[in-house]
């Protein structure tokens, strides 16, 4: 059975973050001056199609809607090893030598001569599968997003974080301080500043988490391997975009659509506290009577100002305070004739999706959420996406919007 999308997996044996592509005449991406990178071919490791030995993968990237917050994207690629290439003390190989955790992988589609990335991350371990008889040995190469390399790097001080900067000038720092790549980066100045760095031991990743949640935005990797920043006004506006429809009608068609309808993910008392700072603490007294209390606290942020945290205390809980009913997921089959191909892999977080759902008693339900999460899963008679939908993470009032633009329904943010 024939894709709808022609499927490539490179592997890059180079260290180092940034993904090996140098600079390549009239390629449309890295044939562009001041982006692709000029070089000699003098690093002897090699960057291999991985493609005719692929045999399955699975991707997962996403927000952790219980823990409120983006996670280490994964992937599993299965490559069938008939002559042991990846075992690493064949000396035959002619990988022989450069198998070792942590190098480089990309996972891309290419329909009607359109790339998409689907993943980009690096290799933590090879699991290697290699039966007696007469069946094809294998290898699992399991890999990760950058997240995993900002977790395993620890800062103190982050040099130039100076009090008054800017969220994303702080995110900006502390990518610095373990070297993360310029190319590598978009990043939005943000809307709150911070005090100066506090000079603590933690994961250059915690000091990034702390930012984005003192900022209300959202930092993550993408399927280019990029760290993107996303400032409070700039989530906010996301909810303003057009939703691509789903429906078993007239729009793109889905399967095992996920339903609940609980309080996990209400909040309605929330104490935030700067560094050196005293709680501030907001509360919903409706939503409490109604749900009795469901509190969160968080301390240490590097917001600057008392007045800061109460902001977030906030926007935190009149965001959270109410639950109605959820569309967690939905799956969609990409071999699907009525699914647009390139709509679907073009989908990433902040994506607005409208899910028309009718019920066995005839009613409907619709929902228009944002995606958070999508999870690939990929063969060679087989394409599947499931896509994880949330509410938006953070709300605010969007003039003209027909979703968001309701008085006395929708808040007005800070």
């Amino acid at each position: 059975m024939t894709l709808p999308a022609q499927i490539f997996v490179s592997f890059d044996f180079t260290s180092g973050a940034t993904f090996g592509y140098g600079f390549t005449l009239d390629d449309a991406k890295y044939g562009l001056l001041d982006t692709g990178t000029l070089s000699a071919n003098s690093n002897p490791e090699p960057t291999v199609d991985l493609t005719p030995d692929v045999y399955s993968i699975s991707i997962k990237r996403g927000r952790n809607i219980m823990r409120d917050t983006y996670e280490a994207g994964s992937c599993i690629v299965r490559v069938l090893d008939p002559l042991s290439n990846f075992n690493p003390q064949n000396t035959a190989s002619d990988f022989f030598g450069f198998l070792t955790p942590l190098r480089k992988l990309r996972v891309s589609a290419t329909v009607g001569g359109v790339d998409f990335y689907l993943f980009s991350g690096y290799t933590i371990e090879y699991k290697y599968t290699y039966p007696q008889n007469q069946e094809t040995g294998y290898v699992d190469i399991i890999c990760t997003d950058a997240f995993r390399l900002m977790q395993q790097a620890t800062v103190l001080t982050v040099a130039s974080a100076t009090a008054g900067q800017a969220t994303g000038t702080r995110i900006g720092k502390i990518l610095d301080q373990v070297s993360w790549p310029a190319s590598m980066r978009t990043i939005d100045t943000g809307d709150t500043t911070c005090i100066a760095d506090p000079g603590t031991s933690r994961t250059a990743l915690d000091a990034l988490k702390n930012a984005e949640f003192s900022e209300q935005g959202a930092f993550y990797i993408d399927q280019e391997g990029t760290a993107n920043f996303l400032s409070r006004t700039n989530v906010i506006k996301k909810a303003a975009d057009t939703p691509i429809e789903f429906d078993q009608t007239t729009g793109i068609p889905y399967t095992n659509l996920v339903f609940a309808f609980d309080d996990k993910l209400i909040i309605n008392s929330a104490g935030m506290t700067i560094v050196g700072g005293t709680q501030q603490v907001a509360e919903d007294a409706a939503s409490i009577a109604k749900y009795f209390s469901h509190q969160l606290n968080e301390s240490n942020l590097v917001a600057q100002t008392n007045a800061d945290a109460l902001n977030i205390a906030q926007i935190y809980v009149a965001t959270r305070a109410e639950t109605t009913i959820r569309i967690d997921a939905m799956t969609v089959d990409l071999l699907d004739p009525d699914v647009p191909t390139a709509t679907m892999l073009a989908l990433d977080y902040f994506s607005n999706l409208k899910i028309t759902n009718v019920q066995p008693d005839g009613s409907t339900i619709v929902k228009t959420l944002q995606a958070q999460g999508l999870d690939w899963n990929i063969t060679p008679n087989s394409m599947k996406v499931t896509v994880t939908t949330l509410e938006p993470i953070v709300e605010g009032f969007i003039l003209d919007s027909s979703i968001s633009g309701i008085i006395d329904t929708n808040i007005l943010a800070y």
